[in-house]
């Protein structure tokens, strides 16, 4: 067996599983689920009705680069979206089985693991698919801490040298999962620049991007930065993005990578190897969702109900604020974020995801140590149900 697969730490929603056996919660209230950040609004109907008017595309192998006419729409609406120049369908853009899948792989196909000291950047907070894809590809993950005093913003220049030197790979989320953190252009131009010094690709997951509250300020990507910061090409660049958030469509599996062409052309030959192609009706599918903007405004503004009627209620017992961009609260604990999720759930029935559980110790200091996530996916009545049990929790701590 590979070796590697002994250093993997059990995935956050089994830790959870494990923290609330035993838990017999009242009967009378009924299960709310905010520990997953799996949308629960309705996928819009056209794409479903798309699916089915392509059932006959099943009859037929797909390329592992994708249809032009989705290429095509991603590329239509990468430049309506972050007014950057028109990108090459053909060099700059792979459709991807959901971003999961492709941040797990890129890994695998930059990393060099001849070299004994590869190493990986990850957020800290992190999406537990960075440290698991640093890990199987040979090379050892770092964490760089996103704390709140520090406005969630990363340190990397607090790196030592010889860290940023065998980095070779460094995974940003931006919006961040779960801080709600947009980088700004002046971090993005300090990424860059430690890039061009050390060579490391930048993974950019940018999953949350459709969901925010200000409509004249939507989150900066990391193409978007280096257009706007004059550097053409995007080197050393690659971001990764679906339909999962934006479109309500997470069982789609949909999304897309795009970027640095010479970064793309390794990645998909990497792909024909090791990936599933994307089945023919979801691609025609995801090119009509990539091509309607009416129904993501519609989602956001669903969103941007809920936080506006939620935060206010948690605020004076878990000082949370509502995030740049995301659906998630990353709320302060008056207990340990343990025994706060688990007594939750025991007492109210509904499940949060401890901090702690996807975070690791860096510098001394655990930044999720204290924090619970909880997930506003699902529906407004039972966010709003969740929201008035967790308050009568905290008032009763």
């Amino acid at each position: 067996m590979n070796p590697n697969l002994d250093r993997l730490q059990p995935y956050p929603f089994e830790k959870l599983r494990r923290l609330i056996a035993g838990n017999i919660p009242p009967g009378h209230l009924e299960p709310i689920q905010l520990s997953i950040g799996e949308p629960q609004h309705l996928m819009p109907r056209f794409i479903g009705e798309s699916l089915t008017a392509h059932l006959k595309s099943l009859a037929y192998y797909p390329a592992t680069l994708g249809s032009q006419e989705l290429r095509e729409s991603i590329a239509t609406w990468l430049s309506w979206r972050y007014g950057l120049p028109p990108l090459d369908p053909a060099t700059q853009i792979i459709p991807v089985n959901g971003s999961r899948e492709a941040l797990f792989a890129i890994a695998q196909c930059v990393i060099d693991s001849r070299r004994p000291d590869a190493t990986v950047l990850c957020p800290n907070p992190f999406y537990q698919i960075y440290e698991g894809a640093a890990l199987l590809a040979g090379a050892a993950p770092v964490f760089v801490n996103h704390l709140p005093e520090g406005g969630f913003v990363a340190n990397l220049d607090a790196l030592p040298e010889a860290t940023l030197a065998a980095t070779q790979l460094v995974y940003v989320c931006s919006p961040g999962n779960p801080t709600g953190h947009v980088l700004r252009i002046e971090e993005w131009r300090r990424l860059f620049e430690l890039s061009d010094r050390y060579g490391f690709v930048i993974a950019s997951d940018e999953g949350y991007s459709e969901i925010y509250f200000d409509e004249d300020n939507p989150p900066i990507g990391a193409l978007e930065a280096a257009h706007r910061l004059g550097r053409p090409g995007y080197r050393n660049i690659v971001i990764f993005t679906s339909l999962s958030k934006r479109s309500n469509a997470p069982g789609l599996r949909s999304g897309f990578a795009a970027g640095d062409t010479r970064i793309l052309k390794e990645f998909l030959l990497y792909r024909s190897y090791q990936s599933s192609q994307m089945n023919p009706a979801v691609q025609a599918a995801s090119a009509a969702a990539w091509g309607n903007e009416t129904h993501v405004a519609e989602n956001r503004h669903l969103y941007r109900e809920k936080f506006d009627r939620i935060v206010p209620m948690l605020a004076p017992w878990l000082g949370v604020r509502r995030p740049e961009a995301g659906f998630f609260l990353w709320a302060r604990t008056p207990v340990s974020d343990t025994e706060f999720a688990r007594r939750l759930h025991a007492e109210y029935n509904v499940l949060v995801l401890p901090g702690s559980f996807i975070t690791h110790e860096a510098d001394g200091i655990n930044p999720g140590a204290g924090f619970v996530r909880i997930a506003l996916a699902a529906a407004y009545d039972k966010c709003m149900d969740a929201a008035e049990r967790i308050a009568a929790f905290c008032q009763k701590l």
